[in-house]
């Protein structure tokens, strides 16, 4: 007799998070993120990958939740905006990002913060030296309508510098 099978599992923010039990069902990662673990970091926003709103990263990659089924986070590390502190390892304090963001006052209404703040994130991974332009092409796919974007800029920028004298 086969033994039953255990619930599909995703790692968010280092934690093992189990996914709802029916393959089937229409939930979206960002709904189980927001809904079933109280992660409030990823917003909804347009609903259809477009916005950015929803950005998490999903094994180290930018990835929009709001159009990835619950079931494809299977086995998967999710890391959302809760979650940055401790990927820096600092558990207490703000990711070098989170911090530039705040140093230079680079939010207004702050709905699309969560997914600046995710893809400036994958960027300066991949990237630890980014110019301007490369940082206006990462975030040129993220919707911002209060006007922050100078500031969203110059925040990515200064994380770069955070993020580079931290490891030095």
């Amino acid at each position: 007799m086969l033994a039953p099978a255990s619930p599909p599992t995703v790692v968010v923010n280092g934690q093992p998070c189990v996914l709802p039990q029916n393959p089937s069902t229409s939930a979206t990662l960002l709904h189980v993120l927001r809904n079933d673990m109280a992660l409030n970091g990823p917003k909804y926003g347009c609903g259809l990958g477009q916005c950015g709103a929803c950005t998490v990263l999903v094994d180290g990659v930018a990835a929009r939740a709001c159009v990835i089924p619950a079931q494809g986070a299977a086995g998967r590390e999710v890391t959302t905006l809760e979650g940055l502190p401790a990927r820096c390892g600092n558990r207490h304090g703000l990711h070098p990002v989170q911090q530039a963001f705040v140093d230079e006052q680079a939010a207004q209404c702050g709905y699309c913060l969560n997914g600046m703040v995710m893809m400036a994130v994958a960027l300066l991974e991949r990237n630890p030296d980014p110019d301007e332009a490369a940082v206006r092409r990462e975030l040129s796919g993220n919707l911002c309508r209060c006007g922050t974007h100078i500031e969203i800029i110059r925040a990515v920028l200064r994380a770069a510098v955070l993020m580079r004298e931290a490891q030095a």
